[in-house]
């Protein structure tokens, strides 16, 4: 008489199961990493964009607060004539009134990631790739505020001794929507010799 062992190992069901389980436990992992990688990339765009803004509104805050032979409180805002094309002849705050780059620029006009800081071109092994900001923007707004609520932007024409100066890096999406990176805002009065 010959007695039925059962044989050791899975059933078929067993083996669904844990294959189930792991299966959702790696689109778990998946997942998280993919989140983790999509956060730390948007962390660096701000961060570039941030250091772009500071750096541009830092160039600015170091120019002439006004035009040499113009009063302090000129209206309006912006380069004269013969200012231009590129920001390196820019010499006064109110030049870059309306200023708009894309993608952003060094004071030279040439691509950032692209120059040598001295208005040429760096060994192209050392660029960036012209397709890392070719979709980002700079934008700077300069305005007059009140002088006594240096967060109260002037209407147009109206003139004080304290502008703003707004520098924002914005980024074209791919659907054509546009979406501000960062933003930098100084406040700079005039204070006469």
């Amino acid at each position: 008489m010959s007695v039925h062992q059962p044989r050791p190992g899975f059933t078929l069901v067993e083996a669904l199961t844990a294959i189930t389980v792991c299966t959702l436990a790696g689109a778990a992992v998946v997942l998280a990493l993919n989140s983790t990688w999509h956060s730390q990339e948007a962390f660096l765009s701000w961060l570039q964009a941030r250091g772009l803004a500071e750096q541009l509104a830092d160039e600015i805050a170091g120019k002439r607060y006004h035009a040499q032979g113009a009063p302090p409180d000129q209206w309006p805002l912006g380069p004269a004539p013969w200012e231009g094309p590129t920001r390196s002849s820019y010499d006064d705050l109110d030049d870059f009134a309306q200023y708009q780059a894309q993608p952003p620029v060094d004071p030279w006009d040439i691509a950032i990631g692209q120059g040598d800081g001295a208005g040429g071109w760096r060994h192209p092994a050392f660029r960036i790739d012209a397709q890392v900001f070719q979709r980002w923007q700079q934008q700077v707004r300069v305005f007059y505020v009140a002088p006594n609520n240096w967060s109260r932007r002037l209407p147009a024409g109206q003139t004080s001794l304290v502008r703003g100066l707004m520098v924002r890096v914005l980024v074209v999406e791919v659907d054509g929507s546009v979406r501000e990176l960062a933003r930098v805002k100084r406040v700079l009065a005039y204070v006469p010799p």
